[in-house]
């Protein structure tokens, strides 16, 4: 299938910022595709998205996913189709979390530190 050929409905994996969810198309606009989010594939990174990997920066912001069912508007070319199960959104936010955690625990960086931090703080709130 290519890009163009999308349709309301159809189950779809889209980055937003620095995260990767899945989701299903819910609009079809101008420039960009409106997404419902089903499930976490990647953990937005924490910190400036402006500055990435940098900690002397005036806000290391927290940044937390896309929650179930949220909506939100992605550029079309950050959108493609996907083919398997959806899984479960809080296991999918668990795993996506638990895999960026032990990625930045490999590294004593300060940037590392303060995301894990950050990563800490949010699976406090999540999981409460």
């Amino acid at each position: 299938m290519t890009e163009d050929n999308f349709k309301v409905g159809d189950k779809v994996t889209a980055i937003y910022k620095t995260g990767k969810y899945i989701g299903e198309l819910t609009d079809i606009r101008p420039n960009a595709y409106l997404v419902k989010v089903l499930a976490v594939a990647k953990h937005p990174m924490q910190g400036d998205l402006h500055n990435p990997k940098q900690t002397d920066v005036t806000m290391f912001h927290q940044r937390r996913a896309l929650a179930y069912r949220e909506q939100a508007n992605i550029p079309k070319n950050m959108v493609k189709h996907y083919e398997e199960t959806i899984p479960e959104y809080k296991a999918s936010l668990k795993e996506s979390l638990d895999k960026m955690k032990q990625q930045l625990s490999e590294d004593s960086k300060e940037w590392n530190q303060r995301s894990l931090e950050m990563l800490n703080e949010l699976e406090t709130d999540y999981f409460k």
